[in-house]
């Protein structure tokens, strides 16, 4: 919790200025969120409605979200003929996150709220935590969303404490080919323990009929182990450990990392939904998506170093507190790192798989 939030600032490295992707992911599920807004007017007509975004980060996508939620509240209540409710809107996120930036993005939101749908009874504010645990009132959430942000785990899996001075995934950062079953069932208990405390904790939160619309990172294959769901983990790795190799980094370092990160399958979220009971899934998309999708009109950077750059963008903070490389060794590090995947990408294309979920509170 103290380590897990994206590259703050506006630099070459920030967050902000590497956020294209999950700009794309937000966009790929508008259909699902303006399905799911439609059907909580229609069914429960609130006059005061209760939205929280979770995961909302910083910089430009972080009032995307809201802005399209707002909009699309405003454009159904025409449609069916509703006065439009007072909103009540939380932009949720760790407590290193920079909210700071976010804030300052509020007085356009607001100035476009009155200018384009004339909506003045909107109240937006910051809510730091770890939304693996209650953070709202019983029943004051209608609508709920999250994008790029429940991949995170809540912690490292306890179940890959070092044995006796024994690390359980050595060389490796994540799940791979050659994980023990160990670690792959300690990363997937984790993901229960994670993913049924978010269904119970939301569950008290919302209320009946109520809609939560996820995406994140997962995977199509039955294999947790799959490329598509931990390749990029693998060729991070692989940079981490030439590091090593060449003196820079000591090696029983990367034997201790473990990211607190898992890519579920559908099927796997959706047995904890059935599981919990307090949900249904009423709506559900795999969806591919390149790991280079952005902006490529600049033809001096090649496809790698964009994607190093998005990946150190989230990762970095991680790093820099585990294995204290220092400035230059870091840029050193995504130096090697771009190179990997360049090569990878020379010989294939490579592909992030992502869920988008909706989801139906029972009555």
């Amino acid at each position: 919790m103290h380590v897990l939030h994206m590259n703050t600032g506006e630099g070459e490295t920030s967050y902000a200025k590497n956020s294209q992707l999950q700009k794309k992911i937000i966009s790929v599920g508008s259909s699902m969120v303006e399905s799911a807004i439609f059907s909580i007017m229609l069914e429960v007509q609130p006059k005061s409605m209760g939205v929280a975004d979770l995961g909302c980060s910083s910089g430009p996508n972080s009032l995307t979200a809201v802005s399209k939620i707002i909009h699309t509240v405003n454009v159904v209540s025409q449609q069916i003929g509703l006065s439009v409710p007072e909103l009540r809107v939380s932009l949720n996120d760790l407590p290193g996150n920079d909210f700071n930036d976010v804030f300052k993005s509020l007085p356009e939101l607001y100035n476009k709220m009155k200018k384009d749908y004339g909506i003045e009874d909107c109240y937006v504010w910051g809510l730091p935590g770890s939304f693996y645990g209650s953070l709202f009132p019983a029943q004051s959430l209608h609508f709920v969303h999250s994008s790029s942000s429940l991949h995170w785990l809540s912690q490292v899996p306890l179940g890959l404490k070092p044995k006796a001075g024994t690390h359980l995934n050595k060389e490796k950062l994540y799940l791979s080919k050659s994980s023990s079953m160990t670690v792959v069932r300690a990363y997937q208990q984790q993901f229960h323990e994670d993913f049924s405390l978010f269904l119970k904790s939301r569950a008290k939160e919302m209320v009946s009929k109520g809609r939560m619309v996820l995406s994140f990172l997962g995977r199509r294959s039955p294999n947790p182990c799959a490329d598509e769901a931990c390749y990029q983990w693998e060729l991070l790795g692989n940079a981490l450990m030439s590091l090593t190799l060449d003196g820079l980094l000591e090696k029983e370092k990367i034997d201790a990392f473990n990211a607190p990160y898992y890519a579920p399958s559908l099927e796997e979220v959706a047995r904890e939904v059935e599981y919990d009971g307090s949900f249904v899934v009423d709506g559900a998309e795999t969806f591919e998506i390149e790991w280079d999708d952005g902006d490529k009109s600049d033809f001096n950077i090649s496809s790698g170093y964009r994607v190093a750059k998005t990946i150190r963008a989230v990762v970095e903070p991680m790093l820099e507190s585990h294995f204290d490389l220092g400035t230059e060794l870091m840029d050193e590090l995504f130096r090697r790192y771009t190179k990997i995947i360049d090569d990878c990408l020379s010989k294939t294309k490579l592909k992030y798989i992502n869920l988008v979920i909706s989801f139906m509170r029972n009555e």
